[in-house]
């Protein structure tokens, strides 16, 4: 093929196409999306073609705002991280308000100078919605050495669904491998990130349930730079299972949230339970990582870590 012609499956504007080639195709060849009206006039002409595209390119600004302690070890740097922006289509409240609630919470009551062992570094993410870029960007202007100075990345993206699960993310690698076969990128201490929160989730009375490392969150360019991570979720566009139902206590077959990058994505949609609950696990997590990042749910000591400078895109 010399190019490739990716038809929406829904009408919606054209500033909003959700077409997708998915998340591992390499593409070298030219692409465009077009609305599905366009797409069933394209299918129902099989003849010849000849398509005339007027294209342009819009520079928009986005930023990332990055608040740390001025107290704790700056060689063991706790960060915790959530994304700011939604979808044009969605008020974002659950995606990811929700996220950005609790981080910002647990900063306001953590303060500029607590008592900690080890920095924490908050961060309030831009663009993830665009394609992880705000994060991504961070995280490709560290050197090795700064790098390593991050002990561990906490990730909160949606923990207000109206149909709640309680995940976290795979930090051990138990759950069963995708249908595509991607194998994440899972670095050493994520397992022990796993286990902290899954126990606090088991004192709570909501046993906790995989997530896969699947590439659609900020964790991703940590990961990437083989920094461990983990966080909590409850879920999206997925439908919740019997047995997760009977678990928590949730609808079975339908999504954790139906208004997932939609425009009833609003305040009153959020579940007030999950999200006190998941909300706590925010500041738990911060706070005990922020005293100590050792022993069985820690993470490697700095000259131990291994770390993968990533550039930027």
């Amino acid at each position: 093929a010399v190019a490739l012609i990716v038809a929406d499956n829904v009408d919606r504007p054209v500033e909003e196409f959700g077409g997708t080639l998915g998340s591992t195709t390499d593409v070298k060849i030219p692409v465009v999306s077009v609305s599905k009206a366009e797409g069933a006039r394209l299918r129902a002409n099989p003849a010849r073609t000849v398509i005339k595209l007027k294209a342009g390119v819009n520079v928009d600004k986005t930023s990332n705002v990055i608040a740390q302690t001025t107290t704790g070890s700056t060689d063991n740097v706790v960060m915790v991280g959530a994304h700011l922006d939604s979808v044009p289509e969605g008020p974002g409240i659950n995606d990811n308000g929700s996220g950005v609630a609790a981080v910002l919470e647990t900063a306001l009551q953590m303060g500029p100078s607590p008592d900690v062992e080890n920095a924490v570094r908050f961060a309030f993410w831009g663009a993830e919605e665009l394609g992880l870029l705000g994060s991504s960007d961070y995280v490709g202007r560290l050197d090795a050495e700064e790098l390593k100075d991050i002990a561990l990345y906490l990730n909160y993206d949606m923990i207000g669904s109206p149909n709640p699960g309680y995940f976290t993310y795979d930090g051990n690698q138990s759950a069963p491998p995708s249908a595509d076969g991607r194998v994440p990128r899972v670095p050493e201490g994520s397992a022990g990130i796993e286990r902290m929160l899954a126990a606090y989730l088991d004192a709570a009375g909501k046993p906790a349930r995989d997530t896969s490392f699947d590439g659609r969150s900020d964790y991703d360019a940590f990961t990437a730079a083989g920094i461990p991570s983990g966080g909590l979720f409850s879920g999206a566009e997925e439908n919740m299972t019997a047995e997760q139902a009977e678990l928590w206590g949730g609808k079975a077959d339908q999504p954790f949230d139906p208004n997932y990058h939609k425009k009833t994505d609003t305040l009153d949609q959020i579940d007030r339970t999950a999200l006190e609950i998941l909300g706590r696990g925010v500041g738990y997590s911060t706070a005990l990582y922020a005293q100590d990042i050792s022993g069985r749910n820690g993470v490697p000591v700095r000259e131990d870590r291994t770390r993968h400078v990533q550039s930027r895109s």
